[in-house]
């Protein structure tokens, strides 16, 4: 009898110990483990945009020669002076004056007077509205007929090279950010003006000149600087977001683990369709709702390979 006795509570500890130890498994399956990261599902904006480079130029450059060979007279403009067509830059004297002139001063002022009244002086006319970018003349200076007094432009455009892999998202008239090496803090609003028909190959890489020209040309633009201009290709606003990292592709489905909203609750996956995404972040159409959770692998360490995401993008060229 005590045998028996022994035997049925020996039994009654050991279902109680696998009875424990499988409602712990059971619980340590429905939580998150350490190799995952619980991220948020949000809302906000989502921008796709191309990136390149270039460089500040005028769209068209001026040089301002003097009708006639001479010595300039007076210059009436600096650099970065707005000018409109028909103003006068600059006086100049033909050979033949300035020798005269030069004469005349030697032998008094009445004699100076007369020879600058019956000999005027020539003016130099700038030919369209535009800035000033360059002055290369002084006063007492003597040029020829093929020397250029001033540079002008009539406007200032970034002009970018973008690589042949984007080329085609770009368009005319699309909206674009520029940002200026120097003045990285003030970025410039502007649209696409002009797109090449011809590329370009350096160093192997072909890319294509796209002109952008700025909605208003601040001050401290000038020509020559670098730029950075960002393509507006596609935008939502104010739509549902889901970190790249947390979406999976499986059997040709797209889905995402839902993290348990009760401790007793199990992570669930969930079939998602996607949106636009910019590399970090992925619009979601359906699927999950903001204020849920996600689950994504843990960051890599040092020496260790993080999982991807198709969603991620590589190392940029």
């Amino acid at each position: 009898m005590g045998l028996l006795r022994y035997k049925k509570t020996l039994i009654a500890l050991l279902v109680v110990v696998v009875v424990a130890a499988a409602y712990t498994s059971w619980k340590a399956s429905n939580k998150p483990t350490a190799a995952n990261r619980v991220l948020p599902v949000t809302r906000g904006d989502i921008d796709i945009t191309v990136l390149a480079t270039g460089v500040v130029q005028p769209a068209n450059r001026l040089e301002i020669k003097p009708p006639i060979p001479g010595r300039v007279e007076e210059v009436l403009v600096r650099e970065g002076k707005l000018v409109r067509r028909g103003e006068i830059l600059a006086w100049m004297s033909s050979s033949e004056r300035a020798a005269l002139i030069d004469a005349a001063r030697a032998k008094g002022p009445e004699e100076l007077q007369r020879w600058q009244e019956l000999y005027r002086r020539t003016p130099i006319i700038a030919p369209i509205d535009g800035t000033i970018i360059l002055r290369k003349a002084e006063p007492g200076q003597t040029f020829q007929s093929q020397d250029a007094v001033l540079v002008m432009s009539d406007r200032l455009i970034v002009r970018a090279q973008v690589d042949e892999t984007d080329i085609g998202k770009v368009k005319l008239r699309q909206p674009a950010r520029v940002t200026l090496d120097a003045y990285s803090d003030q970025p410039i609003d502007g649209v696409v003006d002009h797109i090449a028909f011809e590329a370009r190959t350096v160093n192997n890489v072909i890319t294509y000149e796209v002109d952008v020209l700025p909605a208003r040309v601040p001050a401290f633009m000038r020509s020559g600087m670098t730029a950075n201009v960002s393509f507006a290709i596609e935008s939502r606003r104010n739509v549902v977001l889901v970190p790249a990292e947390a979406i999976q592709t499986r059997d040709g489905r797209t889905r995402v683990t839902v993290a348990p909203q009760t401790p007793d609750a199990r992570p669930s996956e969930r079939n998602i369709t996607l949106g636009i995404g910019d590399g970090r972040r992925v619009e979601v159409l359906a699927g999950v709702v903001e204020g849920e959770r996600v689950l994504a692998p843990q960051l890599a360490s040092s020496g260790q390979a993080a999982p991807s995401s198709p969603l991620i993008p590589g190392r940029r060229r």
